[in-house]
């Protein structure tokens, strides 16, 4: 049969029922021979504060590598489509079918120990409107413009001209586009890209933030957000007399006085835009062993109370869900991961015993100077703790580099790898930031969530735990 004539059975195939909405999203794809009798699922995020994806729809691809997927969307977003451990990102928008191939796995990627790894996705439309095709065309005018820049030295300077240039290229090119959608995606791509840079937060509030509408629901809106605001209000109240974050949180604990706190902030000025970043806020504090957990929480619940804004009360209401989960007396998520010797693991198997649980990545330095510091504790309490370590790089090879490099590591150290039909450790312990530290007690629960760290002196509760018992015999007497 003809390659010409193959390719349009399949736009036919893919296309077809384009003004059929039986569901007013339809996802129609042929995967790779390698991923036939294999199980699909759309994934989307609930929220994009804490990342919570919900599994959409689920099929299975056939002999032929053809699947089909539906949903119901009232406005446009990224999802995932999840074959095994890859992940491939598509925007979709309402009343739209969408034509798809999704590739095989390729040869050159180690991810022999299952972790997330994302692909292409490749998208069959003739339309040079439609979202992705719009992503796919704005993506060749940015390498264009920064074309030769890892074999050039660019400084800060020169970074900020050529996103400038994209800017105005884009804003050229795309004047009479009218997606909505699409002119975001590029303001807040770029703008990402100027806070990467490290561009003034000045520049950056006043071109993106002030007097710009918030778009909790919008991808790249989000991700700018939450880098531009990822410690904010701690560094707001830095210096000021009286009350700060942290007092208002661990002591006070009243969300109204929170919020009139930081009102006196020009750039929360904006109602919607302060309950935002207060949401964020209290997110990232509920992960930092700095804050009380059972306080964050309790403003939590007075924040879903009091707020009226419906995006804003779906992200606290992943919150209290993700926190009662993780809740200190509440069963730890029990996991599979793979050790060192490829074989899988089963926190499960543990029975009656003390667990120190670490995440790390060899990546980041906090994690690497918490390390010697734990070698110390293993040494001291292997015997009545089971410690255990979970490397989440991307790539099984660096963390196999990093065992060999570090035989005096002994204790249990894991490769955070998805697992047939579950989640990783890291998913299922909400893990945002690095180094993280859970207390598991005899019995299975969450004693300390988050656990403080080795540098920040987890030994004393260690020390409190297994003292030795007073003798209750009188002096003198054997």
């Amino acid at each position: 049969m003809p390659h010409n004539f193959k390719t349009i059975l399949l736009l036919v195939f893919l296309l077809g029922g384009i003004f059929c909405f039986s569901q007013n999203v339809k996802i129609r794809g042929k995967a790779h021979s390698s991923h036939k009798g294999k199980a699909i699922s759309l994934l989307a995020y609930s929220d994009l504060i804490t990342y919570t994806r919900v599994r959409e729809a689920t099929d299975t691809i056939g002999d032929d590598g053809y699947f089909e997927l539906q949903l119901q969307v009232d406005n446009t977003q990224p999802v995932q489509l999840q074959i095994d451990n890859l992940f491939g990102k598509l925007y979709i928008q309402p009343n739209y079918v969408y034509g798809v191939t999704y590739p095989g796995l390729d040869s050159t990627l180690d991810i022999r120990g299952g972790t997330e790894t994302s692909i292409d996705i490749g998208i069959i439309s003739g339309d040079t409107t439609e979202l992705n095709t719009l992503i796919i065309d704005f993506n060749k005018v940015y390498n264009l413009v920064f074309k030769n820049a890892e074999t050039q030295f660019l400084n800060r300077t020169r970074i900020f001209q050529k996103l400038d240039t994209v800017k105005m290229i884009s804003s050229f090119r795309y004047k009479k586009n009218k997606n909505a959608y699409f002119k975001s995606y590029i303001e807040y791509n770029i703008a990402e890209l100027n806070s990467n840079a490290s561009r003034s937060k000045a520049f950056l509030s006043s071109n993106y933030l002030l007097n710009k509408p918030v778009q909790s629901e919008q991808y790249e809106y989000m991700t700018f957000f939450n880098a531009f605001f990822k410690g904010y209000l701690e560094a707001y109240s830095t210096g000021k007399a009286g009350e700060n974050i942290h007092h208002l949180i661990n002591t006070t604990g009243q969300y109204k006085d929170i919020k009139a706190f930081v009102k006196n902030d020009p750039l929360l000025a904006n109602d919607t835009l302060c309950e935002l970043v207060l949401i964020k806020t209290f997110w990232d504090c509920y992960f930092s062993p700095q804050y009380d957990r059972g306080q964050v929480v309790a403003i939590v619940e007075q924040f879903f109370e009091a707020t009226k804004i419906p995006a804003h009360k779906k992200i606290a209401g992943n919150i209290l869900q993700i926190a009662n989960q993780l809740s200190v007396g509440s069963t730890a998520p029990v996991f599979s991961a793979t050790d060192r010797a490829g074989k899988m693991f089963n926190l499960s198997d543990i029975k009656k015993r003390y667990i120190y649980l670490n995440f790390f990545s060899t990546k980041d330095i906090g994690s690497m100077k918490e390390m010697p510091k734990l070698a110390e504790l293993v040494k001291k309490y292997g015997d009545k703790v089971v410690f255990i370590s979970i490397c989440t790089d991307d790539s099984l090879k660096t963390y196999k580099n990093y065992l060999k490099a570090n035989p005096k590591y002994n204790w249990t150290i894991l490769f955070n790898n998805s697992v047939p039909k579950g989640s990783t450790a890291r998913d299922l312990y909400n893990v945002k930031g690095l180094p993280a530290f859970f207390f598991i007690n005899q019995f299975g629960n969450l004693a300390q969530s988050p656990a403080k760290s080795p540098t920040q002196g987890f030994e004393f509760k260690l020390k409190a735990l297994f003292k030795p018992k007073k003798s209750d015999t009188k002096i003198g007497i054997r």
